[in-house]
């Protein structure tokens, strides 16, 4: 009988276990039975883990865009009013961060959690805060790398988040809202989300556990305490949690870590091809079965792609042994790689498998000062192709303009950093060779630049 009462008690504990997990009330979970028998809970390994999660405060300055009419540099010549100051303010922000590297203090967090930053301070679970050293960031990832000097620290130890599944419990760890550390629980809803326009590469893990604003940076965890992804993002039209949120999944973040650890910016490399979905119409056309996969639309001259063999029309499967579901996928295995790596492509074509071999190479991208090399107006900006690496590849064809140094020309006549130019006296551009052609000795420019999600007209005399 004594037998039977604590089988039947195991599993009451595990049916309210994963009941409460699921409504997200671990609080709620009893440390023992009616009997005395200890119930399952999460407190053991939150206790393991949750010093390793920090809070992240940070101030610094942004540019406050000032009034659009003073800013066009025609309509300040035709008025007579002289050039504007730019205008500055304070910012602040909160956030999280995960101890990845307890003997060199590493903390890994979001970019945007630290972005625009003059001052970056980190406080522990016991209240000490401490002043953070920016190692590096990584916009198009949204990853950054953080480093403090303390002793006895203590790290999330990092698990391998390729061989999470659909349904496995996950615990999100972070300081919402700025009320400070605070533990919610769920599963993993969905794993490889992307396409979501949140950042430049994205392949997410999609969870149900409460992420909301300040858990940005915290740390996903396994019920074993290990880290398998950093909290995001969330899918809200509020700006509450409503059970969908997304994590970076610790491997992306781990191979960013250590270029940025290495190098204190990301270098990616180019393959030297470009690829779409392999759509159900797509597959038919080919005469697959299959759904999966990407579709080398392009493959550039010279290329480590085509030094390997690649071809137009063939099937991208496998990347280095990972499956290829998409063109995104595809872009975000290669994103990842460092200059020199070599990778192993799978493809199908015409029906049979093929194994190829890459060496990741450095982009080969032009650019180009301002100045007297392109026209008198545009001296102090640097301009730059939009190569395969750069977020907005394959969204936009244009110039993007990489730099500008302010009180320049070309600052003066209206361009600021990001901007694209997609046509120069109404005749497009898509790389600084091609702009320099359709300027050659022109006296007047018409640049037809994308900024932001807006464009507009520059009148350049």
């Amino acid at each position: 009988m004594r037998r039977l009462t604590t089988a039947w008690s195991i599993r009451y504990s595990l049916i309210l276990l994963l009941g409460l997990l699921l409504t997200g009330n671990t609080a709620a979970l009893p440390t023992h039975d009616s009997q005395g028998n200890e119930l399952p809970s999460l407190a053991p390994m939150l206790e393991k883990v949750t010093p390793a999660v920090v809070n992240i405060a940070t101030t610094g300055r942004v540019r406050v865009q000032g009034n659009p009419l003073l800013d066009d540099p025609f309509f300040r010549r035709f008025f007579d009013i002289p050039e504007q100051q730019p205008r500055e303010r304070r910012t602040q922000s909160l956030g999280s961060g995960v101890i990845v590297d307890a003997d060199k203090g590493y903390i890994l967090t979001n970019n945007h959690v630290i972005e625009h930053a003059d001052q970056i301070k980190v406080t522990l679970r016991d209240g000490n805060t401490y002043d953070a050293e920016l190692i590096g960031t990584d916009p198009d990832s949204d990853v950054a790398v953080i480093r403090i000097e303390a002793e006895n620290l203590t790290a999330v130890p990092l698990s391998d988040s390729d061989r999470l599944r659909v349904g496995d419990f996950v615990v999100a760890i972070g300081n919402p809202f700025g009320l400070g550390q605070t533990v919610t629980s769920g599963i993993v809803s969905a794993l490889d989300r992307s396409g979501l326009g949140i950042q430049g590469y994205e392949d997410f893990i999609q969870t149900d556990a409460s992420i909301n604003p300040g858990n940005s940076g915290g740390a996903l965890v396994n019920l074993n305490g290990e880290l398998v992804g950093i909290n995001n993002a969330i899918f809200s039209r509020t700006g509450g949690n409503i059970g969908i949120g997304f994590a970076i999944p610790v491997n992306m973040a781990r191979k960013i870590m250590t270029q940025l650890v290495e190098y204190g910016e990301i270098r990616r490399g180019r393959l030297g091809a470009q690829a779409q979905d392999l759509t159900s119409e797509l597959a038919q056309a080919f005469e697959l079965k299959q759904g999966e996969g990407a579709v080398i639309t392009q493959v550039d001259d010279g290329s480590p792609a085509d030094k390997a063999g690649l071809k137009a029309g063939d099937i991208v499967i496998e990347i280095n042994g990972k499956r290829v579901r998409d063109a995104n996928t595809l872009r975000n295995s290669i994103g990842l790689l460092p200059i020199g790596s070599e990778v192993t492509i799978k493809v199908l074509r015409e029906s049979r498998t093929r194994t190829l071999t890459a060496t990741i190479e450095k982009p080969s991208s032009q650019h180009a000062q301002g100045g007297e090399k392109l026209h008198a107006h545009l001296t102090g900006a640097r301009f730059s192709d939009i190569t395969e690496d750069h977020r907005l590849h394959g969204r936009i064809e244009g110039v993007l303009i990489s730099e500008i140094k302010q009180a320049s020309p070309a600052w003066s006549a209206g361009l600021r950093p990001n901007d694209v130019i997609v046509s120069v006296n109404r005749q497009p551009v898509k790389s600084v060779a091609e702009m320099r052609d359709v300027i050659g000795n022109s006296s007047q420019l018409l640049l037809n630049i994308r900024r932001g999600n807006g464009a507009l007209f520059l009148y350049l005399r």
